[in-house]
């Protein structure tokens, strides 16, 4: 089932059409043009904006990359400070230290010195007054006398008996 073909007619055109034809043709390519040039345009504007990007990403990298250097060169100084004074604070530390074990040892040669000192005088004292209680209790007055002391009977009547 086939569709007999028929022949196209072939138009044609005027000279006026066709002048007016390759006019539109002429402006089509124009503005074909125009938009391959402004799509250069625009992809060289990209690239160049996108080197800058890349340009200007590098010398942040580069900063923050001397940044953290100069931080980290930094914080090993402090560091090394830090251990210097805790060394001279750590020496300063052991001199006050020996310093208070030998006043410590001299306070306490100072305490045995004394209490040898007091022990003998006490010991010497207690001596002398042994002798005189023995020389005062063999050859002197026998004084020693206890008075009387009254006792009461008790008396569960005698209201003073229950006070005392």
């Amino acid at each position: 089932m086939e569709t007999p073909s028929k022949q196209l007619e072939i138009s044609r055109m005027t000279h006026e059409e066709e002048e007016e034809m390759q006019h539109d043709i002429s402006k089509l390519r124009d503005q074909v043009q125009q938009n391959l040039l402004s799509q250069k345009v625009t992809e060289a504007k990209m690239d160049c904006l996108n080197k800058g990007v890349e340009v200007n990403m590098d010398g942040l990298k580069k900063g923050v990359e001397a940044k953290m250097d100069g931080i980290e060169k930094k914080l090993k100084g402090n560091m090394e400070d830090l251990k210097i004074d805790m060394e001279a604070k750590k020496d300063g530390i052991e001199e006050k230290l020996k310093g208070n074990i030998e006043d410590l040892k001299n306070l306490q040669q100072e305490m045995l010195t004394n209490r040898e000192k007091v022990l003998k005088e006490t010991h010497e004292e207690n001596k002398r007054n042994v002798n005189h209680d023995f020389i005062d209790s063999n050859g002197g007055l026998n004084t020693n006398h206890v008075p009387k002391i009254d006792m009461r009977n008790f008396d569960s009547k005698d209201p003073v008996t229950w006070i005392l």
